[in-house]
């Protein structure tokens, strides 16, 4: 069993003050992705029909953001100090789930087009690996770092949808449809609670 290194690369800063600062800035983040959808024109049903897919690809962009806030939360809670490497990985991430209303914004408004198709692919691409590459940091730093390694494992959903998004990133430019279904199916996927760093913790 390895035990946890205390080395010189570890911080000051504790993982709550980390986990503090992440979860303002998703908060901040879901906030300015519901404030960029379009209020509908008018109030009839034709309206309501317009405004459908914006609304639909809120709906998923904010599970993307609320699995990673709850995946984000456990992870941390992992690890007993915070390294610069855990610093910089968590930044990363944070940097790609801030593009998600941008993302999401064009996909509602031209949910069939190709291009923002293909962005909001990329963007929940990048976000997973992010997520990925703060998974090896933090498991660099815990305390016992097999067993960890081992729960992660057992069920490798972050790889499964990494390979999804992209499937969905090529199809964004043959069948846009497609690209959107198997953006959904990854979201639904995520209903499920992810408890292997609970087990862990």
């Amino acid at each position: 069993m390895s035990t946890h290194d205390n080395n010189s690369s570890h911080t000051k800063l504790s993982p709550a003050r980390l986990e503090a600062f992440s979860d303002a800035v998703m908060a901040i983040i879901i906030t300015i992705t519901v404030l960029s959808i379009k209020i509908p024109a008018g109030a009839g049903r034709d309206s309501l029909i317009t405004f459908l897919p914006s609304f639909l690809v809120y709906a998923v962009s904010f599970q993307v953001i609320g699995t990673y806030w709850n995946n984000h939360h456990h992870l941390l809670r992992a690890t007993k100090h915070v390294s610069a490497g855990i610093m910089w990985a968590n930044l990363y991430l944070l940097f790609w789930i801030s593009l998600i209303p941008v993302a999401t914004t064009w996909l509602g408004e031209h949910w069939q087009s190709r291009w923002p198709t293909f962005l909001y692919a990329t963007v929940l691409l990048m976000a997973g690996l992010a997520y990925t590459l703060l998974e090896f940091q933090v498991v660099r730093h815990t305390e016992r770092r097999e067993d960890l390694l081992q729960e992660l494992r057992k069920k490798p959903k972050g790889i499964i949808s990494i390979i999804i998004y992209i499937v969905a990133l090529v199809c964004a430019f043959y069948q846009p449809i497609i690209s959107d279904a198997l953006i959904v199916l990854t979201a639904l996927m995520w209903f499920i609670p992810d408890k292997r760093i609970e087990k862990y913790i």
